[in-house]
């Protein structure tokens, strides 16, 4: 059976991805667990994974700040592609682009009305409200002074330094052109598979940006 892959998005961590996990294992603060995050906020030995026949199973290990899955908080949550699980300020994506993608066309493709009812359920629709409190992965994006362009850019650094732009304004026009808007409501409200596009994009773009902080970490 194929192993559990978590990619760190936010967090002291992020950029980190843990590969080919054989269940059961453990994220904690310690060395004892399989997978150790530097995070004040994480207990010791903070949640537990493990396989139930075919099904991922979460278990919160008694924390003291809890596990959310899709921001919403579990003592035991059975897990899928896709999935975001946040513990203290560190936030994780469960599945490979691959299996990701795979469980997107098996919603689609599901005559029985699935990919409605997945969509549509506390735990897959995104919903941001505008006017209560932000998540941590928008905090994140909330920067108040815009960052200068880097000087000195040799011709080839300019350009590659335009194709990651491009590759930004690309992605995030189409998720502004698919949202729904509820002014009424102060909502904006994305589908699963927008949803999933952006927390791509977080991804490649945490990776980034532990490869350009920290280079021996590609090594």
């Amino acid at each position: 059976m194929a192993g559990v892959t978590l990619k760190v998005l936010q967090g002291a961590d992020r950029g980190k991805v843990f590969s080919s996990l054989m269940p059961p294992f453990t994220v904690g603060r310690e060395e004892v667990n399989d997978i150790q995050l530097n995070d004040e906020r994480i207990s010791r030995c903070h949640f537990k994974v493990q396989r139930d026949n075919d099904r991922l199973v979460l278990t919160d290990l008694d924390s003291t700040n809890g596990t959310k899955v899709n921001g919403v908080e579990y003592p035991l949550k059975i897990l899928r592609s896709g999935d975001l699980i946040g513990v203290g300020r560190s936030l994780m994506l469960v599945g490979t682009e691959e299996e990701i993608a795979a469980r997107l066309v098996a919603l689609n493709n599901d005559g029985n009305g699935a990919a409605a009812r997945e969509m549509s359920s506390s735990e897959s629709s995104i919903a941001l409200d505008l006017g209560h409190e932000r998540s941590p992965m928008l905090d994140a994006a909330a920067v108040h002074d815009i960052p200068a362009i880097p000087g000195g850019l040799t011709p080839g650094q300019r350009a590659q330094f335009c194709e990651v732009l491009d590759y930004l304004q690309n992605r995030v026009c189409k998720l502004i052109d698919s949202a729904k808007i509820d002014e009424n409501n102060q909502t904006v409200t994305l589908k699963y598979s927008a949803w999933q596009r952006l927390l791509k994009v977080q991804s490649r773009l945490s990776e980034m940006h532990r490869s350009v902080a920290d280079p021996g970490s590609q090594e």
